[in-house]
């Protein structure tokens, strides 16, 4: 699997409620589109995105991207224009309400984790605490 480069901004608004729920993760256009170039950069076309949470860093937890073509039966599966994600059930609870974007600013560009439950992060921006 390949990593992709990716930053906590901590408690932002998540996606827009289109059904009166906040969807449990959710990724914006930019975020996609970026995500797609990445993979077809590295030539990696056809395969999904694993988001996960793993445990670790000077805060607790840490985000995790990569590209896949293992899917696990207990993954939630999400579609976002061609692009699937999957994301374990522990990653999931950690992840509720989280919206991932991509970013260019002054500082540079890369992937936003906009987590709702997040109480703490790092200064390195790559751990976080809930």
């Amino acid at each position: 699997m390949s990593e992709i480069h990716h930053t906590d901004r901590g408690a932002a608004n998540t996606a827009a409620e289109t059904t009166g729920t906040k969807p449990a993760l959710s990724l914006t256009p930019a975020a996609v589109a970026y995500v797609k170039r990445s993979r077809t950069q590295e030539g990696k076309e056809g395969q999904a995105l694993r988001v996960g949470v793993k445990a670790g860093g000077c805060s607790g937890f840490s985000y995790f991207l990569g590209f896949t073509t293992e899917r696990r039966a207990s993954d939630s599966v999400f579609e976002y224009e061609g692009l699937s994600v999957y994301v374990d059930p522990r990653s999931l609870e950690v992840l509720a309400g989280t919206e991932i974007d991509y970013e260019r600013g002054l500082l540079g560009a890369g992937i936003q984790f906009k987590n709702p439950r997040v109480k703490k992060s790092c200064g390195c921006g790559d751990s976080f605490t809930i």
